[in-house]
């Protein structure tokens, strides 16, 4: 039998504590030590984990692969530090909520992440913080999912990702220039600089893999009109006109593009996001995502100059 291939698919990797409520399973861990958290993932073996705050996203996100039947577009790999029995759990709870979910790393114990790079990954979710920050440091597409209280309509199939630009889907070279040199410089370099197209950052891959798959939507509305694209990217940021240009032209530059552009000058973002409600939206500063946790699932990008220190 030939090896099953990742390349030209959506690879992401999520932790378990991304996809499922582990909050008394931790607890219990930090209670007891390893070898009683065991025998309790084994006592509650047959109990389903509830939904955890990457749960929405990934659902839908797999939904996505009845575009084409028999070759998923996306493939999702469950990254553990837990061994393989204790995963269980973890398995049998994917099994009991429908999720197509078949592959899965447990290292009993060690990081994962070095398997991020290694099974192409282009997103790592994770409720550890830590974990998250490890794994952007060593230069992974990874964010970690912030608990929240969003409610999302389960019988609305849409997919909505919504992204900063500096430091998420670019480089956080323009983010090190307001820094030191405050709005005035800011703005100043990148009217300077609008021809040229900033250096991807680590989530704009996620995006490109994301159009690949809208114009496959694009060639199945084509064929039937009928048929409402799911995908739908936006793009929330605090630039606003002229710095809007340097982050359009780069888009461009990249091959990439988004549906939606709110470039809103230092206009709140919870004001955008209470009515785009994306099931996933990836910022590089806490303050950024915090007033919208009621609303949306928020993704912490601990990279660039905003997180040092």
């Amino acid at each position: 039998m030939p090896a099953y291939e990742l390349d030209g698919r959506l690879v992401v990797g999520v932790a378990s504590s991304a996809l499922f409520d582990l909050t008394e399973s931790d607890a219990y861990f930090r209670a007891h030590g390893e070898a009683a958290y065991a025998e309790y993932q084994d006592r509650l073996l047959d109990t389903p984990l509830e939904r955890g705050p990457a749960f929405p996203f990934i659902e839908r996100l797999l939904q996505l692969n009845d575009i084409r039947p028999g070759d998923p577009l996306v493939e999702v790999i469950v990254l553990s530090r837990n061994d393989a029995s204790t995963g269980l759990r973890v398995m049998r709870s994917i099994e009991h909520h429908a999720l197509p979910v078949t592959r899965a790393v447990f290292t009993q114990g060690r990081s994962p992440l070095d398997y991020i790079g290694a099974l192409g990954m282009s997103l790592f979710l994770s409720s550890h913080r830590d974990d998250v920050l490890t794994a952007v440091r060593g230069g992974h597409p990874a964010g970690y999912v912030l608990p929240h209280t969003a409610a999302y309509d389960d019988a609305d199939r849409s997919l909505r990702i919504a992204f900063d630009f500096d430091a998420v889907l670019a480089t956080d070279e323009s983010e090190r220039v307001f820094q030191t040199e405050g709005m005035a410089g800011f703005v100043a370099n990148e009217v300077a600089k609008r021809d040229v197209a900033h250096s991807p950052g680590l989530l704009q891959p996620l995006v490109a893999d994301l159009n690949r798959i809208q114009r496959l939507e694009q060639e199945l509305q084509a064929a039937d009109p009928t048929y409402e694209p799911r995908v739908r990217i936006a793009l929330v940021t605090a630039r606003a006109a002229p710095a809007h240009e340097r982050a359009v032209h780069s888009l461009r530059s990249w091959g990439v593009t988004v549906n939606d552009a709110f470039f809103l000058g230092g206009i709140e973002k919870r004001r955008v996001l209470e009515v785009l409600r994306p099931h996933l939206f990836f910022d590089d500063q806490d303050g950024h995502l915090s007033g919208a946790l009621k609303h949306v699932a928020g993704v912490h990008v601990p990279y660039g100059v905003a997180n040092e220190g």
